[in-house]
């Protein structure tokens, strides 16, 4: 299966066949064409701009090295998120481990609602609540989480990845989304208790 460049011209496949030949613009091409998704997986898996762009940097570089080895079992884009994800996973493990930062400016979910104002701001508030939500998760949780729900990677290349069996993928999953939805969802007796806390 083909993957069509979004910039337009000749498709993904072909650019990374040149870029394998060691054609040096079909490459920087191919950056170009999936910078984007790149950067916004680095984005979300470390909730800093900064670091994401460092992971992006890392990733691509990676990506260069290993082109030859690219067998083509997946696409490209798979590939290259499973590079980035390792590289965002490593550029964690060299931060403080409780580092939290503002991912208001990260759009989690793509709702795209109609020109009608109020469904602009219940998305606008969905947004910022699924975003509040994913900072609040370690970023082992948050890794899985992003990687399955948000860049629908199979648990199998998750598991490789993050260097863990395939078994704690599903359960590091499993315990991500408990927790997404006890924040975004909490049940009548958990707000009560939040409302008696408030008082």
């Amino acid at each position: 299966m083909s993957e069509a460049n979004p910039r337009g011209g000749a498709d993904l496949t072909e650019l990374v066949a040149a870029a394998k030949g060691g054609d040096r613009e079909a490459f920087e091409a191919v950056v170009r064409a999936t910078y984007a998704d790149a950067y916004g997986l680095a984005l979300r898996l470390t909730a800093n701009e900064e670091d994401a762009k460092d992971v992006v940097q890392e990733a691509y570089l990676r990506a260069y090295r290993g082109l030859k080895r690219f067998r083509g079992d997946a696409s490209f884009t798979t590939w290259l998120y499973r590079i980035t994800a390792n590289c965002a996973a490593t550029h964690l493990g060299k931060r403080s481990r409780h580092r939290h930062e503002d991912l208001a400016d990260v759009d989690v979910c793509d709702v795209q609602p109609d020109s009608d104002p109020e469904q602009l701001a219940e998305a606008a508030l969905l947004r910022g609540r699924v975003s509040a939500a994913l900072e609040e998760l370690p970023p082992r949780l948050r890794a899985v989480v992003v990687l399955r729900d948000v860049y629908d990677l199979p648990h199998e290349a998750i598991a490789a990845e993050l260097g863990i069996s395939e078994a704690a993928a599903k359960v590091r999953l499993h315990r991500a989304r408990l927790r997404l939805r006890a924040q975004l969802f909490p049940t009548r007796g958990e707000r009560g208790e939040e409302d008696a806390h408030a008082v």
